[in-house]
């Protein structure tokens, strides 16, 4: 029997699927391109390090050595995040202007642009080339990281709207053991392979730009900040498979009446917005602590563990796939229990069990040298720590943006979030060496301190987002921002205060 058609002539059933197409979509040329781009940039780095000394010699008649090295070398390294902290600056301006499909669909530019500047490297013997595609890989990264949460949150319905969010987190984790997986010598991580390798970033980039357009636009974005009901309505019927579109467009005409009159507002207006103030905080706190928890550092830490526990030096990068993969099935995990968990109890339960792993981690550590099983410990520890990183941090942290912030404020708290996760990164990345050779095996100390008081900070002060209209959510929210206010004018009607704080 065939499908019952909608009046506009598609089926049913085909229209429940757009959601899962427009998630597909936005996902591999958004955070699946964020996590490929950041392990296969890092896959080649003796080749690329040959390729530059090679280059400077031929063309300067003298070797790269001494300081020159570590100068040329730490400015490789940072590029990316540079880039990826300009995506983020980007990423605001970009969504307000252009919506959040183009924007997505624009992005794929700067990648494609990545891919054919380090396929032709070699062939040019321009290390520059690297350098400037290494730039234009992270301004990719940083606008899909900001992006894609932002038109997933505001797309999906209510009851969905943590677990479609939060596909971010795993597409961001198949992007890492994908990366993993194509790095390996057997496939692209041969050096003769390796502009290959990190040109391969442009596939995912033009498998979206053949999917993307066939989705809709943003609802909330159609009707709140181009006032397209029409269009609004159109996009909704294609999402949700249904007519019965009255409460959820309730929801969005009260969030608009809310915000009438008002423009989109920029990361510094929402310091000095009273009515954003614990919304920011709480966004300063979870992005910061993002990158200075110390789950990248564990992959650093990875391939020491491993040697030490007597895996062979050419089994290792298959060791490596699994830390990735366990990033992935927490990533999926937190998903399928993101709505029933709720966002508090999987952010406090990941930081929390982050710090017990670093105290045992540290612990193997001191005692590598007098115990033949420590190593293993400390094996157990790297997949346990990426495990509860995984399993809340990960992939809530991405998608509270998108509750907390109304729709004049959220192009502006993702583009703070994302400026503090990639200037965290690149401040743990240059300083991390420092730390290790300064504290020894109590490196994590520091890591240890930023998850005990990050799961503190959410015990007391973040508010459960779950099944909660985004309406709700800034009322929540408003009893802490306007507290004073509230408690002086206690006398008032609760209509009359509802409607004064909205």
């Amino acid at each position: 029997m065939a499908d019952e058609a909608q009046p506009d002539g598609r089926p049913r059933q085909l229209q429940g699927k757009v959601l899962v197409l427009t998630v597909c979509a936005a996902g591999i040329g958004g955070t699946f391109q964020y996590g490929y781009n950041l392990t296969i940039i890092n896959a080649p780095t003796l080749f690329i390090q040959t390729f530059i000394n090679e280059t400077w010699l031929e063309r300067t008649g003298l070797p790269l050595e001494g300081s020159r090295i570590t100068l040329m070398w730490s400015f490789v390294v940072s590029i990316f995040p540079l880039g990826g902290l300009a995506g983020a600056l980007l990423a605001g301006p970009m969504a307000i202007k252009l919506g959040r499909k183009k924007s997505l669909l624009l992005n794929n530019t700067f990648v494609i642009l990545a891919a054919l500047l380090v396929g032709l490297s070699r062939i040019a013997k321009s290390f520059e080339m690297i350098m400037l595609s290494r730039f234009f890989a992270g301004i990719n990264s940083g606008v899909s990281m900001n992006i894609q949460p932002m038109y997933l949150g505001e797309s999906a319905p209510k009851k969905l709207r943590g677990a479609v969010a939060l596909t971010s987190a795993s597409f961001t984790a198949l992007g890492l053991v994908m990366g993993q997986i194509v790095g390996l010598r057997e496939i692209l991580g041969a050096e003769e392979n390796w502009p290959l390798l990190l040109a391969s970033n442009a596939v995912p980039s033009l498998i979206q730009l053949l999917l993307l357009p066939w989705v809709p636009e943003s609802p909330r974005y159609l009707l709140i900040d181009r006032g397209d009901k029409e269009l609004c309505i159109c996009a909704l019927q294609k999402l949700r498979g249904s007519l019965d579109l009255n409460n959820e467009m309730k929801e969005m005409l009260a969030e608009q009446a809310a915000v009438q009159g008002k423009k989109a507002e920029g990361p510094w207006e929402l310091f000095w917005n009273p009515a954003v103030r614990w919304q920011l905080i709480t966004i300063l706190v979870l992005s910061s602590a993002m990158q200075l928890c110390g789950n990248d550092s564990m992959y650093f830490y990875a391939t020491y563990v491993f040697q030490e526990a007597g895996i062979p030096y050419d089994k290792i990068q298959y060791y490596i796939i699994g830390t990735g993969s366990c990033e992935l099935i927490t990533a999926i995990t937190c998903n399928l229990i993101i709505e029933r968990a709720g966002r508090r109890m999987l952010v406090i339960g990941g930081y929390s069990l982050m710090a017990v792993w670093a105290v045992v981690f540290m612990v193997a550590l001191s005692l590598q040298d007098q115990y033949s099983w420590m190593p293993y410990l400390s094996m157990a520890c790297i997949f346990a720590y990426i495990l509860s990183f995984g399993i809340g941090p990960a992939g809530v942290t991405g998608i509270l943006p998108t509750e907390i912030f109304d729709q004049m404020t959220r192009p502006a708290g993702y583009m703070i979030c994302g400026s503090l996760i990639w200037t965290n990164l690149f401040l743990v990345g240059m300083a991390f060496p420092f730390i290790v050779q300064g504290l020894g095996y109590l490196c994590y100390l520091p890591f240890l301190t930023v998850c005990v008081l990050t799961a503190l900070y959410v015990s007391f002060f973040l508010p459960e987002t779950r099944g909660k209209s985004l309406l709700e959510i800034s009322e929540e929210f408003n009893k802490r921002n306007f507290k004073t206010q509230t408690c002086e004018n206690s006398w008032t009607n609760f209509e009359d205060t509802k409607s004064t704080m909205l």
